[in-house]
């Protein structure tokens, strides 16, 4: 198995998390942590827990045992808005923007909701998200009139207009054709490059690994490997879990 690193100071860390659904156990006792700047892959078979640990993570979910921290702080009985509020914000492998609403709109509302701005700071946050994602140009159309690319550039810009520490992203890359996930990857990369910190889930194992620093690797509500990305996709365990192949 692929050797877990020791983390000093985590920015988020998870401690022993358990999450059931009735009696059904989705994560089992999973240990999780992302250095601050770090950008961490998480990859697995379908259901192998990785969107329950973001909703976990997120507080859109609030687990059955074990403890969720962030920048030292205990968030573990804390909602998704509390944790936006500390510095966590989460794209959704189907963006959800409102669609009533324009493309500035929606960034404003994560501004004015999300980092807690009012009048000029909330404008000034917004339109700062919608010139890093490449979509101030579309500032005033009707979200609902945006194709695929720009939706989630815009669930991006979202998620950025709440200022976050570190950001969780669901699949952001599915969908897409090779020219616009390549799009989106720079956009990604940026960020890191930024000092963003980014925890992704994706299936699209080659966009991923032009970011990440780390990979995780989950089957079956647990981790069965992490480390180095090249170190982890050759593990035979995740070769078997994930990839199908034998040791």
């Amino acid at each position: 198995m692929a050797e877990a690193p020791t983390i000093a100071q985590p920015m988020l860390e998870a401690f022993r998390i358990d999450k059931s659904f009735g009696a059904f156990k989705v994560l089992n006792a999973v240990d999780f942590a992302v250095a601050p700047g770090e950008a961490v892959g998480i990859v697995g078979p379908n259901g192998a827990g990785k969107t329950t640990l973001f909703g976990v993570l997120a507080g859109a979910l609030l687990p059955s045992a074990g403890t969720v921290r962030f920048a030292g702080a205990d968030l573990t009985g804390t909602g998704a808005a509390a944790r936006c509020r500390s510095g966590i914000a989460r794209t959704h492998q189907v963006p959800r923007p409102f669609l009533g609403m324009s493309v500035f709109e929606n960034t404003l509302t994560a501004a004015q909701f999300g980092a807690g701005l009012t009048g000029s700071a909330a404008e000034d946050c917004a339109a700062e998200a919608l010139e890093r994602t490449a979509l101030l140009h579309h500032a005033n159309r009707p979200a609902a009139a945006l194709g695929l690319l720009d939706r989630k550039r815009l669930e991006l810009a979202r998620a950025l207009a709440t200022r976050p520490r570190v950001i969780l992203l669901d699949e952001i890359g599915g969908g897409l054709t090779e020219a616009e996930l390549n799009l989106l990857v720079a956009l990604i990369s940026q960020l890191k490059a930024d000092g963003l910190t980014i925890v992704w889930i994706e299936h699209i194992l080659h966009a991923l690994l032009k970011v990440i620093d780390r990979l995780v690797c989950m089957s079956a509500g647990a981790v069965i490997a992490e480390g180095r990305p090249e170190a982890v996709m050759a593990d035979p365990e995740v070769r078997r879990a994930y990839l199908g192949g034998g040791a």
